[in-house]
């Protein structure tokens, strides 16, 4: 493992593009330990703590080199924040601070609940847009225990008024969170940022195009995916009609029943059923006489018989 860990003195022989800047890093890590962790985010190239001379101790952070730039977004994504020894480790590029620059894109949030971390407020926040700089809660300096209160500085206003408007009142834990422009510390009169010139400086300024927002905390989306086809519709194909609804089971002993109610007929043979009408016609005669055995009903005074009805002489 040693050997293939070769410490790298010069800048310029390390890709800048595929190497992460750890820091906040406990006097326990090693070079060893930091080569492990993050080898679960891809294939490490390099591993370099800078030493003190006099000591021989690291100075608290150090360099990972990955073998694509992919690999080091990856690893900002998932171990930024990530605990070592107790202590929260901080993760982004290493080239980040030569070709970014504050905007002014900086976020006010108040009324955090106490057990709402950086790395909780990076996995939120990052869903918006690229942040320039760790999240930072305010912490009392003996304590350590937070204030209540953070800052996040996002590379763009789209992401801040994205944010703006999608989690002011929301709940971190069990507090509902407030989220406004901070004030300038500059500014004697108590400006926020957001301005209108501020804005307008930061369209003419080159915007991050090679980093996303952290999206590996969203929700996949439920419908069709764009371009593809929809479901079809659950039903009877054209053109048929609808199915009869179901209704209750036919008592014990009842003939089953047909589409829309309707009985089926009896077989060949069978005598007819108890109080239906036997075979051989609707009433058991010809059409237009009545049944068999049955006088035929008397027409109006003085209006004929019809030809062959029974018992017409």
């Amino acid at each position: 493992m040693m050997s293939a860990m070769q410490i790298d003195t010069k800048r310029e022989e390390r890709n800048q593009d595929a190497t992460v800047y750890v820091g906040g890093l406990d006097d326990l890590v090693s070079e060893e330990l930091l080569w492990e962790l993050f080898l679960q985010a891809g294939p490490v190239v390099n591993v370099h703590m800078p030493k003190d001379r006099v000591t021989a101790n690291h100075q608290n952070y150090g360099f990972v080199e990955f073998l694509s730039e992919d690999d080091a977004d990856y690893a900002i994504k998932i171990l930024n924040y990530v605990k070592l020894y107790g202590k929260p480790i901080r993760v982004n590029k290493a080239s980040s601070n030569q070709r970014t620059m504050d905007v002014g894109a900086n976020l006010f949030i108040g009324n955090l609940d106490p057990e709402v971390d950086e790395k909780l407020i990076y996995d939120t926040f990052s869903a918006f847009g690229v942040i320039m700089q760790p999240p930072k809660i305010m912490r009392d300096t003996e304590s350590g225990n937070s204030k209540g209160f953070a800052f996040v500085n996002f590379a763009s206003f789209e992401a801040s008024d994205a944010a703006t408007e999608a989690m002011n009142g929301q709940y971190l834990h069990n507090r509902p969170i407030t989220i406004s422009y901070a004030f300038k510390k500059d500014s004697t009169r108590g400006e926020r940022h957001g301005t209108a010139a501020e804005r307008l400086l930061a369209a003419q300024n080159p915007i991050i195009r090679n980093e996303r927002p952290h999206q590996i905390f969203a929700d996949k989306p439920t419908g069709p995916a764009p371009g593809s086809a929809a479901p079809p519709p659950s039903g009877p194909p054209p053109g048929m009609p609808p199915p009869a609804p179901s209704g209750p089971p036919p008592p014990m002993g009842a003939p089953p029943m047909m589409g829309s109610g309707m009985m089926p007929p009896p077989p060949s043979g069978a005598p007819p059923m108890m109080g239906g009408p036997p075979q051989g016609g609707m009433l058991g005669g010809p059409p237009g006489f009545p049944p068999m055995g049955m006088a035929p009903r008397p027409g109006p005074p003085g209006m004929p018989m019809p030809p062959g009805f029974p018992g017409q002489r």
